[in-house]
């Protein structure tokens, strides 16, 4: 039998999600949205229906407004809220959204409560924060899905600055999904080589600053929404490495209970993501001044985090 992939919200990352789902055969695919985009969800399940036979991809896709249709998922991907717009911060959108996600947890935690929940919603920090409190679901079945996110565009950067293969870039980025996440220049490797070998000082801050603004610089460039392929992407790597027991080490927002020195909150760490879910937190050993930077993304993921008043 195939595995079951919920994916609440339509919009663009939705989609994508849904696309890249089929393509890469992980299961068959529900797109849930509010009632009044029941027919685009549908419109959109069916036109990727129509895409399977040149995608060479089997999957039965589907598009509803009704919460009982995603019973039995294994995986929900959760990127329902307004996206952010030109001059707005992640916290701007705090109010609006955790209203949106405390309906979207009731249906999850009615419909689907053992599948792994990845939420992609902003502000991030706060909004899988307020899924974990509002569904009362175990540690490992809840991801946010940002540090892998972060990771990507930092090695993204990377390559690009030096004009090499991504593939060939390692790195990790912790903290909070925000201007003061922590890019890990000491432990970035390009080939194995360290990025401090191949990099000026100079370089390495314009990278760091790009990363931690990556968001905001999409933002400003569409004018109106946000980043859409690659929170896409970076959900997948998730979903599949749960799906298939990859157990690979991937940068997500995990709940922390005294890793980094950090309790009961969720901030990008690396985690072992396996057929458990969130089977384990890796600790860095960091220097004194990525611990400093650490602890001030964390004073801003608790501020965020305060006013859900969770």
């Amino acid at each position: 039998m195939r595995k079951k992939i919920a994916l609440i919200g339509g919009g663009q990352i939705g989609q994508i999600l849904a696309m890249l789902a089929a393509q890469k055969e992980l299961g068959d695919i529900v797109i849930l949205d509010i009632p009044e985009l029941e027919n685009p969800a549908k419109g959109k399940a069916l036109d990727l229906m129509e895409m399977a036979p040149h995608g060479n991809y089997d999957a039965a896709i589907t598009g509803t407004s009704d919460y009982k249709d995603i019973a039995g998922a294994d995986v929900v991907i959760i990127t329902a809220g307004r996206p952010r717009q030109a001059g707005m911060t992640r916290e701007d959108l705090l109010a609006v959204n955790l209203d949106i996600i405390t309906k979207v947890a009731a249906g999850v935690k009615q419909h689907a409560p053992k599948a792994l929940c990845i939420i992609v919603t902003n502000p991030l920090d706060a909004m899988v924060y307020a899924f974990y409190k509002l569904t009362g679901f175990p540690k490992n079945q809840v991801i946010g899905m940002a540090g892998t996110l972060d990771t990507a565009r930092w090695r993204a950067f990377v390559a690009m600055e030096l004009g090499v293969s991504v593939s060939d870039v390692a790195g990790t980025v912790l903290g909070g999904h925000g201007p003061d996440m922590v890019p890990l220049p000491r432990l970035t490797t390009v080939g194995g080589v360290p990025l401090t070998d191949l990099a000026t000082k100079e370089q390495i801050d314009k990278l760091a600053t790009r990363t931690r603004e990556a968001g905001t610089e999409i933002v400003k460039l569409f004018g109106k929404g946000s980043a859409f392929f690659s929170p896409a992407w970076s959900a997948i790597v998730i979903a599949e490495s749960y799906l298939k027991d990859k157990r690979r080490i991937l940068p997500c927002a995990a709940l922390c209970e005294g890793e980094y020195g950090v309790k009961g909150l969720f901030i990008g760490v690396p985690v072992m993501v396996s057929a458990k879910g969130m089977e384990k937190i890796y600790e860095i050993k960091l220097t004194d001044e990525e611990k400093a930077m650490l602890q001030k993304t964390v004073g801003v993921v608790q501020k965020t985090v305060e006013e859900t008043k969770l």
